[in-house]
């Protein structure tokens, strides 16, 4: 095997498929990273067994030639060593080559490395996915999905389901959903017509996995596509693959949570309201979930305080745009509420209080598809 490459795009694709590759893996060969060169343009693999990544590099690409002196051929390079060698050679383009004894020469102007590869034969094969149940979503949305949900996936392994978003397709609409059991976070979108016959509601995605491919991808118009068969979901663009395990286990039913009465509704800036939670949390840290305690005064005030008897405490007053209902106080994790908040793409924010020790909501003013539920924490 040999090729010529262009360092830029050649770290790129080691820097994505880097993501699925973990030292603490039980096959050895998974420690490295699969290169495979053919006449199309160079194609790298990593896995843990969990997530695996495709990334190809074409030979060309609108004109632009990015992989040259293409000797077809594959090998497997220790990935501990292989990325800070492409990061810090010193030329643009790279020659990368192999002999019949799986002795690799990485050349770059005056610098020539060497290393021992493994036989490619012995990676596993990923499998191919050619699934009925596929869908098309603009790269933009699916991150814009994952942000505003993955945050609140369960971080303990008590209830491993937990730690994954619940991904629906039902009447031509994409739902995430994520809960730890202390809030939940969704965000629904609506399909284009080729989803019609589609419909699975029981699909969960680790979380991490998510985080990963947010990462990898970039702010982009163009679609990905993504397929669901019984125990893998396959993320598939036009040079990346990028492809996961299903967590097993069903996912609670999260739609009885929602409350479907409203007592009190606050119509707030989103920023603002942020900032002076924010600032009340700075004396909160002692408890583990930074307790922030809101209430409702009259001319649409917003009373957010936080006391820590050791310390000292914070009071501060934020003008509400609308307070309807009854009187409140209610405490809540000022995390939560936080990162509710930071997901929310409006100036301003909807909460609908139903008393003080009931879940309440949050919705962006203009948009009824993103919902964030925070549960109150009990203060006595």
């Amino acid at each position: 095997m040999k090729f010529t490459i262009q360092r830029d795009q050649l770290m790129d694709s080691v820097q994505d498929v880097m993501k699925a590759i973990s030292s603490r893996t039980t096959i050895p060969i998974l420690t490295g990273m699969k290169i495979e060169a053919t006449t199309e343009g160079v194609k790298l693999t990593g896995s843990d067994s969990d997530i695996s990544i495709e990334s190809f590099i074409p030979r060309e690409d609108d004109g632009i030639v990015y992989v040259e002196n293409i000797e077809p051929g594959s090998i497997v390079l220790q990935a501990k060593y292989f990325p800070d060698i492409v990061r810090k050679l010193p030329q643009q383009t790279v020659e990368i080559e192999v002999d019949d004894h799986l002795n690799v020469s990485i050349r770059s102007g005056s610098a020539e490395f060497h290393l021992n590869g493994q036989d490619a034969e012995e990676y596993p094969h990923l499998p191919q996915l050619s699934t009925e149940q596929s869908f098309e979503v603009p790269i933009d949305l699916l991150k814009d999905l994952i942000r505003q949900t993955v945050f609140a996936v369960s971080t303990s392994e008590t209830r491993p389901i937990l730690t994954g978003v619940n991904m629906k397709v039902e009447d031509e609409n994409l739902s995430f959903v994520a809960t730890d059991s202390h809030r939940l976070a969704s965000r629904d979108i609506p399909l284009k017509e080729q989803a019609q016959n589609l419909s699975f509601n029981n699909v969960v995605i680790p979380g991490k996995s998510l985080t990963e491919l947010n990462k990898i991808l970039g702010d982009s118009q163009e679609s990905i596509v993504i397929s669901v068969t019984e125990n893998q979901i396959l993320f598939r663009t036009k040079n990346l693959y990028f492809l996961s395990r299903l967590l097993d286990g069903n996912y609670p039913e999260t739609s009885r949570l929602i409350p479907d009465q409203t007592k009190t509704l606050v119509t707030i800036d989103t920023k603002e309201l942020l900032q002076s939670i924010d600032r009340a949390a700075l004396l909160a840290k002692e408890n583990r979930n930074s307790v922030v305690k809101l209430t409702t005064k009259e001319n649409n005030q917003i009373e957010i305080t936080s006391n820590s008897p050791e310390i000292g405490k914070v009071v501060e007053e934020v003008h509400a745009e609308v307070v309807e209902g009854e009187d409140l106080k209610i405490s809540f994790s000022a995390k939560y509420m936080m990162d509710s908040l930071k997901i929310m793409d409006t100036d301003k924010v909807h909460i609908q209080f139903t008393g003080a020790m009931r879940p309440f909501l949050i919705r962006p003013n203009e948009d009824e598809q993103i919902l964030q539920l925070i549960l109150p924490v009990r203060t006595y």
